[in-house]
């Protein structure tokens, strides 16, 4: 996709490193281990002296004082000529942090705001933190995949109808299965009325950089959008940019908002990686992703081939599904071989050291990355045909009560602040049906959330989440992981 471009051979950060190195600058400030100088010789052993050597100061450190070499700022800058965004702010807290500051910029932390249903739980974080009022966008749901895709523009303009002084619409597009909405319009519909869209396009980071992926959010006419470098591009762990265009929303509240929620401390390692991998993609984006692009082909073809083994396209997309797919994301039906996804999952692990990404009732997914090639797409293919032949010795997957759509629409009954910090009492699970949660129950992977604080708690979505850990679900943020009571709001 060609957007404007200026000297993208630069890296200012990682340029910035090199000369603090070639210079033998030293500091008398933190990080206290002073390029590794005093680390423990077992920690240097696993981690290496390279990490702590570029583990520096930003400010003070790596540019003056006052910030006068604008180091950050640059390669910001720099990332949004790349990608054709107006603005681009780095983070070191992952989309979990953008996404949050983004919602609080465009609503002042009152009223509310539209949000798929779909959201990931780091969204809906953001509604325990502001107070906002959530009205739910539905997604589309796949009762016979038992997938949610993205939801509808008519979702969304139904929505509007409804609640016309929400201050915004959030939408996850890709979701973490690759299933796209179709952004274009759904920020038409917003704009309509003079209000922003957010897309949390976690999964989305090397759209802009191939024109046969799903449309990149800013081309669609999103305002804000926030991607994760570390998912689908090639930068660290918690390594995320929000991106910013049109005149619907203040940067200067925008980054104000992430200030309020951000590390005073930011690793500059993760900077670091997000300007290079910016550097990298600006220079050979478009080549690395068509090889990525013809392996994904290749892959899926090479499973789907394999006795017992789906990998499904077509029917993701269509009119009752997503607009779009990024196909980078193989999703990999095992149930023809009789087992779960859990137990997939946990044998490729135990057996073949592969981790899988994505793991549900029926399904593992891979996700490649311009890091991926033949040797890497080899080691899955003879991984699965290892559990292929392994799976006819495995036990019978327990039964897992699998919900509808409409079970995922249930009253919200109390504002998810409200319901979450008030008076809470623990109780059964065989009591909770009728109650209000005052915790969120979200399975991971992917992160979404089965229940919310504020939410009715009805029997479907409690006989789903009890079977679902029965058969390997994993549910991480209850304070119950057992899932043998739940908090609720005392009543």
């Amino acid at each position: 996709m060609e957007h404007k471009k200026s000297d993208q051979s630069s890296a200012p950060i990682l340029e910035a490193i090199e000369e603090y190195h070639r210079l033998d600058r030293y500091g008398f400030t933190p990080p206290g281990h002073r390029q590794g100088r005093g680390v423990d010789r077992r920690t240097l052993d696993a981690l290496g002296l390279d990490t702590f050597r570029s583990d520096l100061l930003a400010t003070a450190g790596l540019d003056d004082r006052l910030s006068r070499g604008g180091v950050l700022s640059r390669a910001e800058d720099l990332m949004a000529q790349a990608v054709g965004a107006d603005k681009a702010f780095f983070s070191t807290c992952g989309s979990s942090l953008s996404v949050k500051a983004a919602i609080l910029a465009v609503t002042r932390g009152r009223g509310e705001i539209l949000i798929s249903r779909d959201a990931h739980k780091s969204v809906t974080a953001g509604l325990l933190f502001s107070g906002l009022q959530p009205c739910w966008i539905p997604v589309r749901y796949d009762e016979d995949l038992h997938i949610a895709h993205p939801p509808s523009p008519e979702s969304v303009e139904e929505m509007w109808q409804r609640h016309p002084d929400a201050m915004a619409a959030v939408v996850v597009s890709p979701t973490p299965y690759g299933t796209c909405a179709d952004l274009e319009s759904i920020a038409q519909i917003c704009h309509r009325r003079g209000k922003p869209l957010i897309v949390d396009e976690a999964w989305g980071a090397h759209l802009p950089f191939h024109d046969g992926l799903p449309t990149w959010a800013m081309d669609a006419g999103a305002d804000i959008c926030v991607v994760s470098i570390h998912k689908m591009g090639l930068g660290f762990e918690q390594g995320s940019v929000y991106h910013l265009q049109g005149p619907l929303v203040d940067p200067v509240r925008l980054q104000q908002c992430a200030d309020l929620l951000a590390t005073t401390s930011s690793n500059v390692i993760l900077y670091a990686g997000i300007d290079g991998w910016r550097r990298q993609m600006a220079a050979q984006g478009h080549e690395l992703l068509d090889a990525a692009l013809k392996l994904a082909d290749r892959v899926r073809a090479d499973i789907g081939a394999l006795p017992g083994f789906h990998v499904p396209r077509d029917e993701l997309l269509g009119a009752e599904a997503s607009h779009d797919l990024d196909p980078l994301h193989v999703l990999i039906d095992v149930s023809g071989l009789g087992i779960s996804g859990y137990q997939a999952s946990d044998w490729l692990r135990a057996e073949q050291r592969l981790d899988m990404g994505l793991v549900d009732h029926r399904r593992v997914e891979a996700t490649l990355s311009t890091a991926d090639d033949d040797g890497t797409a080899q080691r899955l293919l003879q991984a699965l045909e290892a559990l292929g032949r392994a799976a006819e010795d495995f036990p019978t997957p327990p039964p897992l009560s699998l919900p509808r759509g409409s079970d995922f629409q249930p009253e919200m009954a109390l504002q998810p602040r409200d319901a979450f910090f008030g008076p809470v009492d623990s109780v059964p699970i065989a009591d909770a049906v009728g109650r209000i949660a005052a915790e969120q129950v979200t399975p991971y992977p992917p992160g979404i959330p089965a229940l919310l604080p504020g939410e009715r708690i009805s029997a479907a979505i409690l006989e789903y989440l009890r079977t679902g850990v029965e058969a390997g679900m994993n549910l991480p943020d209850p304070a119950d992981p057992a899932f043998k009571t739940i908090r609720v709001v005392v009543e």
